[in-house]
């Protein structure tokens, strides 16, 4: 792996992590878990799609690994979006 497939890197773009979570009760509190943590300043949610998708971004590089823990800590998971090689 590599400095840009382990973190999210600041800027406007972030990252797209898709997530089991189903209920809009569920993604708000995900969403509140990744605002607390250091260095994310926005959460954006999209419950269109399906898997229900949240876009990070962040002003400092954030670990992946945290950001899944975070949300694995709210009962969920949270796969980074196109990081699935097969």
């Amino acid at each position: 792996m590599s400095i840009l497939s382990d973190n999210v890197i600041p800027g406007k773009q972030g990252k797209v992590f898709e997530t089991n979570a189903k209920e809009a009760k569920d993604l708000e509190q995900i969403r509140s878990k990744l605002l607390a943590m250091e260095g994310i300043h926005e959460v954006t949610l999209n419950q269109d799609k399906f898997p229900k998708e949240f876009t990070v971004q962040t002003s400092q590089m954030v670990p992946i690994k945290d950001i899944e823990q975070a949300v694995i800590s709210q009962g969920f998971h949270a796969v980074p979006k196109g990081m699935i090689e097969l």
